[in-house]
């Protein structure tokens, strides 16, 4: 069961780091860039975040479902089912979706305002 309960643990962490925007982010190279540049790599960033997400979230959902519909338990117990394990990635990419968005969104407001944008985060903010 443990490794089933890492996925909650890393997929919601995943969307944790999202939203503090420390997950995969290429500081080094989009500070050197020009103001509308960087706001380009934004709006890049959230456009494949939300590409990847949606096939993560459609193929995650698929073999949920067959862990549910073949009512797959977790080895080792008796009546823990496996698919509520697996039901962590959908959900989770689901809020990665979100934050991406909350993000973006936050992004554009700057842009507009001529703001400069958040590109080294930490996680203690």
């Amino acid at each position: 069961m443990p490794v089933l309960l890492f996925l909650w643990v890393t997929w919601f962490g995943a969307s944790y780091n999202i939203k503090k925007r420390t997950h995969l982010a290429l500081t080094e190279i989009r500070s050197r860039l020009s103001y509308k540049h960087q706001f380009y790599c934004l709006v890049l960033d959230a456009v494949l975040w939300i590409a990847f997400a949606i096939i993560v979230i459609y193929h995650a959902t698929s073999q949920t479902y067959i862990a549910y519909d073949n009512f797959a338990i977790v080895g080792g117990t008796d009546d823990v089912m496996e698919w509520w394990f697996y039901l962590a990635t959908p959900l989770a990419w689901g809020l990665i979706v979100i934050r991406v968005l909350q993000n973006l969104a936050q992004d554009i407001k700057q842009y507009q305002r001529k703001e400069p944008f958040v590109l080294q985060a930490s996680l203690l903010d």
